[in-house]
């Protein structure tokens, strides 16, 4: 479920809006809003495309869980799936990942 949006690094690109395919986020003047968030279906789609990993989601979340940013930035999970998978600068994508 659809946790945070860092109001510290969000830049208000929309893309958590435009991406999202059960229309969670509102679109405002500034950074979007988790208008519906019992609406998230935990697909991952806003935080793997936000390009400034703006968005936080927790994987195993039915209701909020009432996570803090700063326990997120601490235990670097903030924007962690799109780190994970290797989208972004200076990250190896997941297809290149050596497996034994």
């Amino acid at each position: 479920m659809i946790e945070i949006i860092s109001e510290t690094k969000c830049t208000a690109c929309n893309q958590c809006v435009n991406v999202c395919p059960t229309r969670v986020f509102d679109r405002t003047d500034g950074i979007p809003v988790i208008a519906r968030q019992e609406d998230c279906q935990t697909c991952f789609m806003c935080e793997l495309y936000c390009p400034v990993d703006a968005l936080y989601v927790a994987p195993e979340a039915e209701t909020p869980s009432g996570v803090r940013e700063e326990e997120l930035e601490r235990s670097r999970l903030i924007g962690g799936y799109r780190e994970k998978v290797g989208w972004g600068p200076g990250r190896t994508p997941v297809a290149q990942h050596e497996y034994l």
